[in-house]
């Protein structure tokens, strides 16, 4: 029987002094939730995604409230759930204002497509049953005031609170990832990230499960998560595969960030190329958290 474990991360980027305890704690809080669900019975896709949820429902992170807003100011978020037990996996980008777009990726885990995008993404997941919002139900004071600089001053758009992302491993070995974000700050109408792309952003099979945070494009140009766990599955190290490959991503495609991961039999890992990044975790022996 394998050891339970839940790790999750908050975003990587340059997170204020003043903020650091609350995207650390947040995480933690998360992981436990996620541990909770496999303690009930759980498996690792219902650990992760409901990790993840607690995530989208804090306003310091960047996925479901609080979520960076596009050049026009408008909602479009991402999200992706896999399972590495069925190797099922599911997407959604440039979603409309719904509060867990993490829960309508699981809903998707069945469905036979991987993808869906824009406005029939929207539609599928109304027609299930989830509740879309008004968009300032999601947007807070604070993302605000940052699209008002990236947009309107030329500031950076790294986002810090950032995409939010778990990793799962349940008692009988299974690794599950799941992974949600509402994407760059300023970004172009349409723009889709890493985030819900399957070996990007997000990846889970039986040797490990992955899930990234930072500068989509260049994780996309490095299909960072499938190369990761390819190189784990070919003998490498789990950490040194996951530094490995931040600092190929960061020095071949010119991206930064960070990534967190776990295998059927290791510890938390996590590596950022970034300032930092919050991340937590939860096993039966106890949680924490760090930045």
């Amino acid at each position: 029987m394998a050891s339970p474990l839940v790790l999750v991360h908050g975003g990587a980027g340059s997170i204020p002094p003043a903020s650091q305890y609350a995207h650390a704690n947040g995480c933690q809080l998360a992981a436990e939730v996620g541990g909770a669900v496999l303690q009930a019975g759980g498996s690792s896709v219902d650990a992760a995604c409901a990790a993840v949820e607690v995530l989208e429902d804090n306003p310091i992170y960047n996925a479901g409230r609080g979520c960076a807003l596009t050049r026009e100011g408008r909602v479009s978020l991402d999200a992706a759930v896999m399972c590495g037990k069925s190797r099922n996996a599911a997407g959604l980008a440039a979603l409309d204002a719904f509060p867990h777009p993490i829960q309508i990726a699981r809903a998707m885990l069945e469905e036979p497509e991987v993808l869906l995008v824009g406005h029939p993404a929207s539609e599928w997941a109304s027609s299930r049953g989830f509740r879309r919002v008004p968009e300032n139900e999601l947007t807070t004071e604070a993302a605000r005031i940052q699209w008002h600089k990236v947009v309107e001053e030329g500031a950076d758009s790294n986002f810090a609170g950032g995409t939010v992302g778990a990793v799962v491993r349940d008692k009988d070995g299974f690794l599950a990832a799941a992974t949600s974000t509402g994407g760059t700050m300023g970004k172009k109408p349409g723009r889709v990230g890493d985030s819900p792309l399957i070996g990007a952003g997000t990846y889970a099979d039986s040797k490990c499960a992955v899930s990234a945070t930072g500068h989509g494009e260049a994780f996309m140009r490095a299909v960072f998560g499938a190369r990761v766990a390819d190189a784990i599955r070919f003998g490498e190290d789990p950490a040194a595969a996951l530094e490995r490959s931040l600092i190929r991503t960061r020095d071949f495609f010119g991206g930064i960030g960070g990534a967190i991961l776990v295998t059927p039999d290791s510890g938390p890992q996590q590596f950022w190329t970034t300032p930092g990044m919050s991340h937590g975790w939860w096993s039966p022996e106890g949680s924490g958290c760090g930045i």
